[in-house]
């Protein structure tokens, strides 16, 4: 009898092992439709702003269990727009994201955690002139589903899309980006808009 029972709880947990665990979906940029833009109060007079044109990555998302899910994402530093060309000059030089020693910069999620029905909270690590510090982004998922635009547009269809907001603070001074502060302001508010599609699965 008891043999039957350690051969038979043997066997229910060959049977679990067997069951493939659901990975989490992979999405992609649409890169038409996603900005990546920061945010700064330059010398109390007014407040700025700039945005990285070029990047590149993945996300991984579970809607099931989000804790699985994993954020990846390269910038080109050289893509810095902040739509003066002089000023753009002066940000990829030595004294801002010294652009020639480290064109990328990079966020890496290590955690992701729901935190209402559509609100989440993505910790990981931002790397910038090769400083990395701990970040935390905010993210509102805006939406999940068939893209809006599909009827009218067939390129978009047969995916599932994403659209996502969100927001994170940082210091500049943490990455050595901290030239002129606190007279320009320390603090750098960090937005990202983006719409992703579904990869193909493998």
């Amino acid at each position: 009898m008891i043999r039957r029972l350690i051969g038979a709880s043997f066997a229910a947990a060959l049977a679990v092992a067997a069951v493939p665990s659901v990975a989490a979906d992979a999405y992609t940029f649409d890169k038409n439709h996603s900005r990546i833009a920061f945010t700064w109060n330059h010398v109390g007079l007014s407040n700025q702003s700039a945005r990285f044109g070029s990047f590149d990555g993945e996300i991984l998302f579970d809607a099931e269990k989000p804790e699985n899910s994993k954020v990846n994402i390269t910038i080109d530093a050289n893509s810095i727009d902040s739509g003066v060309k002089l000023f753009d000059e002066h940000l990829k030089g030595d004294g801002f994201f010294d652009v020639a020693k480290h064109p990328k910069a990079t966020f890496v999620s290590t955690d992701v955690r729901k935190t209402g029905a559509r609100s989440f909270q993505v910790t990981g690590n931002l790397t910038i002139k090769g400083k990395t510090r701990p970040v935390v982004l905010d993210a509102t998922l805006n939406y999940t589903g068939d893209h809006p635009l599909a009827g009218y547009f067939k390129a978009l269809a047969g995916s599932n899309w994403l659209g996502w907001s969100a927001h994170t603070r940082v210091r500049r001074s943490e990455f050595d980006l901290g030239q002129y502060a606190p007279l320009t302001s320390d603090t750098v508010d960090i937005s990202i808009e983006t719409e992703l599609r579904q990869a193909p699965k493998k």
